[in-house]
């Protein structure tokens, strides 16, 4: 039976996880992670001076009948979870694996599975985010994030979740308050609320229409006759002679 995602769409997911040092030590149907999503060598390297680094590869192969549904790294104190072991090492000779970061997987029989991974990316950038995909944790000592595409699986592509049927055109239609052409989202809540006026802005019917009657409306020229201002004073003041000029011309 094929596995298929929530969708019924087949899928094939990750059945195998190991360590190797090159493409020579790969096991066969495994599949080396040589570049990270950014562009960097995706190899784990132990030091500048001493033993090449190592790699991961992973396998999609189902004939083993097992898929695996998670994946942990812990540090050297953690104790290992229930139903969890360490990943394989396929290493040259004298090659290791370093401890302080250990990467276990939990394998569960396809038949069982209910979520699985689908995909493992490695980045050298720790805050680098992958979108779909669920980060595992940085691998201690190397600029590493290993990241997981986890789904939920069937396996019985026929059984699907059901869905609440959507109304066709002909159901909205046929529904109150919407009429033949009409779009569904112009049926609103408030549709059939009558529209009241409230009283305190309903002039017609208030108190104030005789206190609003009592105004008048000037006109230009009344407002002009009623506050004009000729000046006359002023005028008046600047057209006297100053005392002061008066002294000057008798002396």
């Amino acid at each position: 039976t094929a596995l298929c995602d929530s969708g019924g769409v087949p899928i094939s997911p990750v059945t195998g996880l190991a360590w190797t040092s090159n493409s020579g030590t790969c096991p066969k149907d495994f599949s080396l992670i040589t570049i990270t999503e950014d562009g960097a060598a995706a190899n784990f390297t132990r030091s500048f001076a001493m033993r090449a680094g190592y790699y991961l590869c992973y396998s999609k192969e189902q004939s083993g009948g097992v898929v695996l549904a998670d994946v942990r790294i812990l540090s050297e104190k953690d104790a290992i979870p229930h139903g969890y072991r360490f990943i394989a090492e396929h290493l040259e000779p004298r090659a290791s694996v370093s401890k302080r970061k250990r990467m276990c997987v939990r394998v569960v029989p396809m038949g069982s599975v209910d979520t699985a991974v689908l995909d493992l990316k490695v980045t050298a950038r720790s805050k680098m985010m992958l979108q779909h995909y669920t980060c595992v944790g940085d691998i201690h000592g190397y600029p590493r994030s290993v990241s997981l595409d986890l789904r939920r699986l069937s396996l019985d592509p026929s059984v699907q979740p059901s869905l609440p049927p959507r109304p066709n055109r002909k159901t909205l239609l046929e529904m109150p308050g919407i009429e033949p052409g009409a779009s569904y989202m112009q049926s609103m809540p408030i549709d059939g609320v009558p529209f009241t006026l409230h009283p305190k802005y309903d002039f017609q019917t208030s108190k104030l229409n005789p206190q609003l009657d009592d105004i008048r409306i000037k006109s230009l020229q009344d407002i002009e006759n009623e506050y004009n201002y000729t000046f006359a004073v002023e005028e008046h003041a600047a057209k006297r002679t100053r005392p002061s000029a008066l002294t000057k011309v008798a002396s």
